[in-house]
């Protein structure tokens, strides 16, 4: 196989990881494993693989001027970020949290035009207004009653919050890998989103029992750490090496899909008429605002 084709089954892999992430992490949440909790492990894990890698790139020294955007970056992009998705899959669904991720480009657009003062062309401007309907229909109607999901308005709200500071890190965090390899970054993004998330986290990892979780939810714990944390970036570095980003950027359509597919495959989760018509308002309204055309606004 030639490197576009090792490409794009990278590309296929970690969009296929985060699909199934949503039903495993799930799988985990909240009995076996406080969501903060698997935040602890989550960074911890990572801040480890990434410093074992980084020995495989160039020996950098981060500049003292740079410092203070590194900081943001980690706050937004492994703290508020992941303690929001996770507290959010704890509370809401599945099918619901693949849903609201996906509206993450909506709001790096959205986001964008407000910092960067970025124009925003008609069609991009069509497709903000038509995603966030979607969102915010799923949050206003889309509770359910389930033993599993404890409050679902609220965990659709903090994955609206995830998507936000995500945007926010992808801004930031794009002046920084101009100048520094991804390995530099990563080692000292995920071990600054582990020390000051700690006094959150640690409570919560304090109370997992460690002899009584069964092995499904060991191999869930490792999943999460090597699979959606360390393996999706290293897959979705080597794709954009190959391809273009705007077709590595193709392979986020799949993750709603395969999320919904496995959910469902797995009885975690189901479909409802609310689900389908948000699904359709976030698809169409990433597909307008990530699509290119010559600004007109």
């Amino acid at each position: 196989m030639n490197k576009r084709g090792l490409a794009i089954m990278a590309a296929f892999g970690a969009a296929t990881i985060y699909g199934i992430n949503h039903t495993i992490a799930k799988g985990a949440m909240p009995h076996y494993v406080p969501p903060y909790g698997f935040i602890f492990l989550r960074l911890f894990g990572a801040a480890l693989l990434f410093w074992g890698i980084s020995f495989f790139g160039p020996k950098e020294n981060l500049k003292k001027e740079d410092w203070g955007r590194i900081l943001v970056c980690a706050v937004f992009g492994m703290g508020i970020n992941m303690l929001t998705f996770f507290k959010g899959l704890s509370l809401s669904t599945p099918i619901n949290s693949a849903i609201l991720i996906t509206i993450t480009p909506i709001l790096v657009v959205l986001l964008s035009a407000l910092i960067l003062k970025e124009k925003i062309s008609l069609q991009r401007g069509a497709g903000v207004f038509i995603g966030l309907i979607g969102a915010l229909g799923l949050i206003l109607f889309g509770a359910e009653i389930r033993s599993d999901a404890g409050n679902i308005p609220l965990g659709n709200a903090l994955f609206i919050i995830n998507a936000t500071t995500y945007g926010l890190y992808l801004i930031l965090v794009k002046k920084l890998l101009e100048k520094y390899h991804p390995f530099t970054l990563m080692k000292w993004l995920f071990s600054i989103g582990f020390l000051i998330t700690l006094p959150i986290t640690y409570p919560e990892y304090s109370l997992i029992e460690w002899q009584e979780l069964p092995l499904a939810i060991l191999g869930a714990i490792a999943f999460v750490i090597i699979g959606t944390t360390f393996l999706t970036y290293l897959f979705n570095v080597y794709a954009l090496t190959q391809l273009k980003a705007s077709t590595v950027g193709v392979f986020m359509y799949l993750q709603p899909l395969i999320g919904i597919i496995y959910a469902i495959a797995m009885r975690k989760d189901h479909l409802t008429i609310v689900k389908v018509v948000a699904i359709i308002f976030v698809l169409m309204g990433v597909y307008l605002a990530s699509r290119k055309t010559t600004p007109s606004l």
